[in-house]
């Protein structure tokens, strides 16, 4: 009976030594990193045919969808993408002839497609906010929010045909930017 006694006492304290709390005890600290799918983007499209006029009147069109593709997984995604044009020229050489970029005008219009969380902005989001683009101007811009996001809008670009405008076909380079 002993026997039986002494192995069931020695058992118990085998179970509550299992039970009781570890005499020491430390922590490790685990991180990980959460990699960007990519960074900061803006597309556009290659061409854009805005019409025909003639001296002394005004061309419009939409100069096709433009996107801004943020993948930067940031905190604080927040971006500007800005616009500017050069001259408009036709003809070579010495004999071409100019449109001065004073007379080209943009308006970006809303967007005509977002995902993301925060604020969504146009630069110019009707036609009576039009600008100059002789210089930088903000086209669209995003603030606030967390993550990844994009927006799409559909500019119009304006262009006064100055009076004794010789005929052809001018060409100029509207210039899409962000940061």
């Amino acid at each position: 009976m002993r026997k039986r006694f002494a192995a069931a006492v020695m058992a118990g304290v085998a179970v509550s030594t299992a039970l009781a709390a570890p005499a020491f005890a430390e922590d490790t600290i685990v991180t990980l990193t959460v990699d960007a799918t990519g960074g900061l983007s803006i597309t556009v499209p290659a061409t854009a045919n805005i019409g025909h006029g003639v001296e002394g009147s005004s061309v419009s069109g939409l100069l096709g969808p433009v996107t801004v593709l943020d993948q930067r997984s940031s905190l604080t995604p927040n971006w500007t993408a800005t616009v500017i044009s050069t001259d408009f020229v036709t003809g070579g050489g010495s004999s071409g002839e100019t449109i001065p970029n004073i007379n080209v005008r943009y308006w970006s219009g809303t967007a005509t497609a977002t995902a993301g969380t925060g604020t969504f902005t146009p630069g110019q989001p009707t036609s009576g906010d039009q600008q100059i683009i002789n210089v930088p101007r903000t086209a669209f811009s995003k603030s606030g929010g967390t993550g990844n996001n994009f927006a799409t809008w559909n500019p119009t670009l304006v262009v006064n045909i100055p009076s004794e405008t010789v005929q052809g076909t001018y060409r100029g380079t509207v210039t899409h930017s962000v940061l």
